[in-house]
């Protein structure tokens, strides 16, 4: 936002230089970012009259010009072509100095003296995008009507400071020259002059039956607000209307244009002119496109509009992006003679949207986007309306056209002194308060300590007392409100038990091999397809992303498996056959849908191994990893968290290869699965080799682990080790055999080790022989044969009572 302090000092008396209103206003929570002299490094040069216009004897391409410069008539050489007699220019007379560091002297040209320079725009560092077209190139040609003799920097506007803001988005009603004046007014304690309205209505039509307006979606539009001017003169716009906002930096176009450019930047209210013979059947529709609807905007560009954008349109087609431009086919020109000016309140994040969508930003959505006053609609009709009428641009007809759905009442804000006293930590009056308010225009309520506030249509952002607070201390000024140190308990920073077990998680995996994969936690139902997953089961209830990345990830993932598998897809499809991967993520599972509360987000590990067990070199075997590995990157974590007293049976899983899968089991709980891929999910994923995964439950690790292990001394005494082995039905698992084991041989037994596995013509068809090692050790006594037989003979009876077991000899 660019503010002219002229045109500031229109609506308020600055005293102040402005370099300290500058500081005023960015510690008052209205930052200044930068301040411009403008016509700085202009001295000496005035406008002049060309009163003739000769060849140059001696150069085609030269001129002899006499200008009148006020004061003499000089003679100037040029090679200007765009030049013509009567014309006023900008004359750099000699001694002139130009920001670009030229001072003009006289010099002959050709064997002519010139005693001056006629300048364009880029010579006085005029930006050309604020000048019309035809003045970007060659001399710069100033209005007919402008005086001669004068300072180039009063007849251009550039004896003026511009300040340059950077303002946050809440401070919406700081987006208007008037907006800046009434924080001027309040910061040095002048009263703000805001513009008198007085409208004539000199045209005898009434508005009502000359248009007709009609709102779809109230939500999107708040108001939408018309005035009718008659009998239109399309021309240029007063000098000093235009020197304002150019100095907004914004380009003069024609008096009606410009008008709407001039409220726009004062009120902070964006308008639009209409040429109201080209709005088919006179009427106007706030609505949502049609399917493939499009509109070629003023700046000539066909656009295509989105299903959820805004438009405003005729009873055909549509006639301007609401909020964003205008549309190409109503647009005012010098053919116009009546037009409809719009005033409107749209819906900011509407209006950012379709900003976003189309890469079309302007002054006007800028403003929409940070909210727009809808009770200042009318006044700023109204003001456009004085302008024009006063300048002799049209006749207003009497009326206006307002549709209102919803009146918007203004805010009330309840609190006491004390609050705000006690949130700032100060002991500021109440008077004072009071005093602040007043100067911010709230209108105030005192009824003993409690006060209520009124806050003005145009502040959206004070809603709550936290903002009066905000209030009260900008005004007062931050600089007056003590420094304190904050009072509250310190905590030690330090990370959650969870993620520490995560991370000894990650660092036990890391030293077997594994690598590190992260997926979205976004997904797709085709994944849960491709898992096997039954239509009844719990992962299938999945929570729908309303606004997904893409179309391929349109839900929230239930499980690690379907990321870990495209994951390990993508890497075989590009030659890197030789896998262990896992990953640590959250899952998200809603107790119902819809959701009426947040769902369950467990922490779940995944891994997945394929190919060679080994890296491949001359000293290490070629064998692939298996079953086993997997079930041994479990046993690895679950052993490195001190969980012990797990055990491990089959089991099934729709994932998992049938008779190939196993369970992990701690305290009566599953916290985890092992086992080979399903083949149909291989081939679902197209990977045509074995792939083991196993998934474990994070907190039920969490839950059960013992990260740091209760201290056991080195053995005194010597351990014993005695070999069983037993023949059994192979329908009975290993891991109940050495349950069974435990429990039988008492508290001297320390280890039981499977180390054999049997099938052979000594062992008869469905049996098998099952060879365990087992170590005895006793912490006070060295333990005697007699008591390892007789513990021994104990286990062997239990075993064969258990399971129907012989044993082998």
């Amino acid at each position: 936002m660019r503010a002219s302090i002229k045109w500031l000092k229109d609506y308020v008396d600055i005293n102040e230089t402005p370099e300290k209103l500058a500081d005023m206003l960015t510690m008052a929570g209205i930052p200044v970012a930068g301040i411009e002299y403008l016509g700085q490094n202009i001295e000496g040069v005035v406008t002049g009259k060309i009163v003739d216009i000769a060849p140059h004897p001696d150069a085609d391409k030269l001129s002899v010009c006499r200008v009148d410069s006020g004061s003499e008539v000089l003679t100037i050489v040029t090679g200007a072509t765009n030049i013509r007699k009567e014309d006023i220019v900008p004359v750099a007379t000699v001694g002139a100095k130009l920001p670009n560091g030229m001072t003009i002297q006289p010099a002959k040209l050709r064997g002519m003296m010139s005693c001056g320079m006629l300048c364009s725009t880029d010579e006085l560092n005029i930006d050309s995008k604020i000048v019309p077209p035809e003045a970007r190139n060659g001399i710069y040609i100033l209005a007919a009507e402008t005086p001669v003799g004068v300072d180039v920097r009063t007849a251009l506007g550039l004896d003026d400071v511009v300040l340059e803001f950077e303002l946050t988005a809440n401070r919406a009603d700081c987006f208007s020259i008037l907006g800046l004046a009434r924080e001027i007014a309040v910061l040095t304690g002048s009263n703000i002059k805001k513009p008198m309205l007085s409208l004539r209505e000199s045209a005898p039509d009434k508005v009502n039956g000359l248009a007709d307006i009609h709102i779809d979606d109230p939500s999107l539009c708040a108001r939408f607000a018309a005035r009718i001017f008659r009998e239109v003169k399309i021309g240029p716009s007063p000098v000093w209307i235009q020197q304002r906002i150019q100095a907004a930096g914004m380009r003069p176009i024609n008096n009606v244009v410009d008008v709407t450019n001039f409220v726009m930047l004062e009120l902070g209210q964006p308008l639009h002119a209409y040429d109201y013979d080209l709005l088919s059947c006179h009427s106007i529709i706030v609505r949502n496109p049609n399917p493939g609807e499009k509109i070629t905007t003023l700046d000539g560009v066909k656009r295509e509009l989105e299903p959820d954008m805004l438009v405003i349109a005729d009873a055909v087609q549509p006639v301007g992006i609401a909020g964003v431009m205008g549309g190409l086919a109503t647009e005012v020109t010098k053919n116009t003679h009546t037009v409809l000016l719009e005033a409107a309140s749209f819906k900011g994040t509407s209006i950012r949207r379709t900003s976003r969508a189309l890469s079309l930003r302007s002054e006007a959505s800028g403003r929409f986007e940070r909210g727009v006053d809808t009770a200042n609609v009318i006044r700023a009709l109204d003001r456009a309306a004085k302008l024009l009428e006063d300048m002799g641009a049209c006749k207003v007809c009497q009326g206006i056209l307002d549709v209102y759905p919803g009146v918007q009442l203004p805010k009330q804000i309840t609190f006491s002194a004390q609050e705000i006293n006690a949130y700032l930590g100060t002991d500021i009056p109440k008077k004072t308060m009071l005093d602040i308010f007043k100067r911010l225009e709230f209108e105030v309520d005192v009824q003993g300590d409690c006060i209520t506030v009124t806050v003005p249509t145009w502040r959206g952002d004070v809603t709550v007392a936290a903002d009066i607070s905000e209030e009260i201390a900008r005004i007062y000024g931050y600089d007056n409100v003590p420094s304190t140190t904050p009072v509250g308990s310190m905590a030690k920073g330090s990370q959650s038990y969870t993620q520490t077990i995560i991370d000894t998680v990650k660092g036990l995996l890391a030293g077997i091999g594994f690598s590190e994969t992260m997926s979205l936690s976004f997904s797709h139902p085709q994944v849960l397809d491709k898992l096997n997953v039954p239509a009844d089961s719990r992962l299938r209830r999945t929570i729908e992303v309303l606004n997904p990345i893409t179309e391929d990830f349109p839900v929230l993932r239930t499980t690690l498996l379907g990321g870990m598998m495209e994951t390990i897809a993508r890497n075989l499809s590009r030659k890197n056959d030789d896998l262990k991967l896992y990953e640590v993520g959250t899952v998200y599972l809603p107790a119902r849908l819809p959701l009426s509360d947040f769902p369950s987000e467990p922490v779940m590990l995944c891994g997945a191994l394929t190919g060679r067990r080994h890296e491949l070199l001359w000293n290490q075997s070629k064998e692939s990893v298996d079953f086993y590995d997997a079930k041994g990157a479990v046993e690895c974590i679950l052993e490195g968290l001190g969980i012990s007293g797990y055990q491990v049976s089959s089991a099934e899983h729709v994932s998992l290869h049938p008779g190939k899968t196993a369970q992990f089991i701690v305290d009566g709980n599953v916290i985890g699965y092992a086992g080979e891929i399903h083949p149909s999910v291989l081939d679902a994923f197209d990977i045509n080799r074995k792939v083991y995964l196993f998934e474990v439950n994070v907190e039920a690790l969490e839950k059960h682990a013992s990260l740091i292990s209760e201290y056991q001394s080195l053995p005194k005494y010597p351990a014993i080790t005695r070999d069983l082995a037993i023949v059994l039905p192979d329908n009975v698992q290993a891991g109940q055999v050495e349950q069974a084991i435990i429990s039988s041989a008492g508290p001297l037994l320390t280890g039981v080790q499977l180390f054999d596995v049997y099938c052979g013509k000594q062992v008869p068809e469905g049996f098998r022989s099952l060879a365990f090692s087992l170590t005895f050790r006793s912490n006070d006594r060295t333990l005697t044969d007699e008591e390892i037989d007789t513990l021994h003979k104990q286990i062997v009876i239990h075993i064969e009572n258990t399971f129907a077991a012989k044993l082998r000899v």
